[in-house]
């Protein structure tokens, strides 16, 4: 996992956060923080790592610990709120699906100056797979086999979980028919709008063709939004968590499906995700969760994604552009957006 070096910010941390933690943990003494860093990966929160190590009833105790920091505006600014995410993952935990456990929300803006949640350290690595190095990592396991086929059980855990006995119905039902189409393109329009960038005439279209061809939803599940390899932590060739709960919706399981079947995740390789064969995805899925893969409805979501990654790209540069965010990097997505919406033309048969 890609990690920046410790600075005096990142040393600033360790105090406040250390005297929350005593304050969860009531009977704990010589509560001390060790190995804090600072990871350099997402878009949306800040996160550390570190452990906490305390004396209990004269026994020496220890935890390892993730935070996860609201920055204000991001990439996806209301759409990613820390303390939905929270309540999540405490629906989540009594389920199959590997997810960090959750500790702690906090909304008090005193103690860190923004909203937080402590989560645990769940043991893995995180390869990213926009470099070198993540895509080695993946081609190697691809050929080990173990973890494609991780990879899709996962997925299919993750589209089987009994959502509504999970408590998950807060995330709101979509009715029948095509209202969960017709509520992600309202969502994505939503972050388009709130760049107050002028639409291209193609995005335009693609909007207009996206209401016009909403495909009917078959089946409710537990949708991630965003599953792919860089969203997962590895250990030992398997899942150990499913990671960045932020676009969860419950909705179409193609939605997902979709997203692993995209050459947004695959750019320079046959492998979906850069790590799984195609025709076992579609096989392993099938058998594992007893849903079809539908491709004319999963190409319907892969344009749906192009809306959405258009819409991500224009927020990211305009909060940059309006001096809402210092983030050097939502100022170099501007470029992105004429990417995306080259690909939405040759969808649309330009």
């Amino acid at each position: 996992m890609s990690r920046t070096q410790q600075t005096p910010n990142d040393q600033d941390m360790v105090e406040p956060i250390r005297q929350y933690i005593e304050t969860k943990l009531p009977n704990a003494s010589d509560l001390r923080l060790e190995a804090m860093e600072r990871i350099a990966v997402g878009w949306s929160h800040e996160t550390w790592l570190f452990d906490v190590h305390w004396t209990e009833n004269g026994e020496a105790k220890a935890q390892g610990l993730c935070l996860r920091l609201d920055p204000g505006n991001a990439l996806l600014r209301h759409f990613s709120d820390l303390g939905m995410q929270f309540q999540v993952l405490q629906s989540l935990e009594s389920t199959p699906l590997p997810t960090p456990k959750p500790y702690w929300y906090e909304s008090d803006t005193s103690i860190l100056d923004k909203p937080f949640l402590v989560m645990e350290k769940v043991a893995g690595t995180c390869p990213s797979p926009w470099g070198s190095a993540g895509r080695r990592f993946y081609a190697e396991a691809a050929e080990r086999g173990t973890l494609p086929q991780s990879f899709t059980s996962a997925l299919a855990t993750l589209h089987t979980i009994d959502w509504e006995a999970a408590g998950l119905s807060f995330l709101g039902v979509p009715e029948s028919g095509k209202d969960f189409a017709l509520r992600e393109v309202q969502k994505w329009c939503e972050l388009v709008n709130l760049s107050q960038l002028e639409p291209h005439p193609i995005l335009v279209d693609l909007i207009g063709w996206l209401k016009a061809n909403a495909p009917d939803t078959k089946r409710l599940t537990l949708v991630h939004g965003a599953y792919r390899t860089g969203n997962l932590l590895i250990d030992n060739d398997h899942i150990s968590a499913v990671l960045d709960w932020e676009l969860q919706v419950i909705g179409d399981p193609m939605y997902d499906v979709a997203y692993v079947l995209t050459d947004l995740n695959r750019e320079g390789s046959d492998l979906l995700s850069h790590l799984v064969e195609r025709d076992a995805f579609f096989q392993d899925y099938e058998e594992a969760t007893d849903i079809e893969i539908d491709e004319e409805v999963c190409q319907y979501y892969g344009m749906l994604y192009q809306l959405r990654s258009a819409a991500f790209w224009m927020s990211a540069a305009s909060l940059y552009a309006s001096g809402q965010s210092e983030d050097i990097r939502l100022a170099r997505t501007a470029w992105s957006v004429p990417f995306v919406l080259e690909g939405a033309a040759r969808s649309l048969g330009y």
